[in-house]
């Protein structure tokens, strides 16, 4: 027989979670006590990385029903969302929120609306690497050196391209100034510039 849960989150210690519980009531979901999980936790907080939320996880089974007020209960952003109402679905479990009409996020409508929240989440994405790359390329033509910095100091580096213009070996080379054979390769790629 399917057990119904409700989880119910707020973000500060001066808050309840009281007129959550309430809405879910009003709703028409007749959830025990005894499963219905309250957290006080921000919602800046991966669902899967809060503690009580982890609990309620362990405790769902197949057939179960999870019933959030809001989608912001169940993750911080509509990545968190999508990734926590897949794993829910993976289990057997429906989600249903209140806040779309109560759809089983796991229903044909349900994955509709997810559907929705999968594009949010691929804009927020290519939002976050469109911003990184433009953060990475304003800090390069200011002069930031990105990267972690070299192993070798740029007299180190000239005497390497040097020594392996001889025929000094990777290993040796590595061995001698203490790095690994990489960093040499890696020398060796990095032609100085010309003037």
């Amino acid at each position: 027989m399917a057990r119904t849960f409700a989880y119910c989150r707020v973000s500060t210690l001066d808050q309840t979670t009281d007129n959550q519980i309430g809405e879910i009531t009003a709703a028409g979901f007749a959830v025990d006590p005894k499963r219905v999980v309250e957290e006080t936790v921000s919602g800046s907080t991966a669902a899967r990385e809060r503690q009580g939320f982890a609990k309620l996880m362990d405790r769902l089974e197949d057939g179960d029903v999870l019933i959030v007020t809001k989608l912001d209960r169940l993750g911080r952003n509509a990545m968190d969302v999508r990734a926590t109402v897949e794993a829910l679905a993976t289990v057997g479990v429906r989600v249903h929120c209140l806040a779309l009409g109560g759809v089983d996020l796991t229903s044909s409508a349900g994955k509709l609306t997810m559907g929705v929240i999968n594009a949010v989440a691929e804009f927020e994405r290519d939002l976050i690497v469109e911003r990184t790359q433009s953060g990475l390329k304003r800090a390069q033509a200011a002069g930031t050196v990105l990267g972690r910095p070299s192993a070798l100091t740029p007299a180190q580096q000239e005497a390497v391209r040097e020594r392996r213009a001889v025929g000094a070996s990777l290993g040796t080379l590595a061995k001698e100034y203490g790095v690994r054979r990489a960093t040499i390769q890696r020398v060796m790629r990095k032609a100085p510039e010309t003037p």
